[in-house]
């Protein structure tokens, strides 16, 4: 009997590469001259893995959503791993946003995963462990199929394909 292969499909963010872009993001917010007396903050929490935008309006808050997004992409960062939240009023006639970033993958987005790759009709096997979902097969050509097919789709966010063996 051959040997099984197999892989991990996850969903995870380097929160150090997290942290280092909010610091650039906000370091930007302090020099540049368009939002430097704009009172536009960006707070992160590490414990909750939350973005927290403030401005005064709208439209400075959407460029500060920009420059978080340019740094979080420039450190790897996926956009599709944060969540924002709608644009509710602040104190003082401000606005704000926040942000929680995606890290694991739910029950849903697994199912449907798993019932994509069972669509594939190939001869593997998806199941659900916690908040990741392992493929395997015999054949190692099989599951390299599955990760191409999976790459092709969106599921809302960054996959990671890990141990694969």
């Amino acid at each position: 009997m051959a040997k099984e292969s197999s892989f991990d499909v996850v969903s995870t963010v380097d929160l150090q590469e997290v942290d280092n872009a909010y610091q650039q993001a906000a370091r930007e917010l302090t020099q540049r001259y368009d939002l430097k007396q704009s009172n536009a903050s960006i707070e992160f929490s590490r414990k909750d893995e939350t973005f927290t935008v403030s401005a005064p309006s709208e439209f400075v808050l959407g460029q500060v959503q920009d420059v978080l997004n340019g740094k979080l992409t420039k450190r790897g960062i996926e956009l599709s791993a944060l969540s924002w939240g709608d644009v509710e009023p602040a104190t003082g006639a401000t606005v704000r946003r926040r942000a929680r970033l995606v890290q694991g993958i739910d029950k849903d987005v697994a199912k449907a995963i798993s019932k994509d790759i069972r669509d594939l009709k190939l001869k593997c096997k998806a199941t659900i462990e916690g908040d990741k979902l392992r493929v395997s097969s015999p054949s190692k050509d099989v599951l390299q199929n599955v990760i191409a097919a999976l790459k092709e789709r969106d599921y809302g966010q960054p996959l990671q394909f890990t141990n694969y063996r």
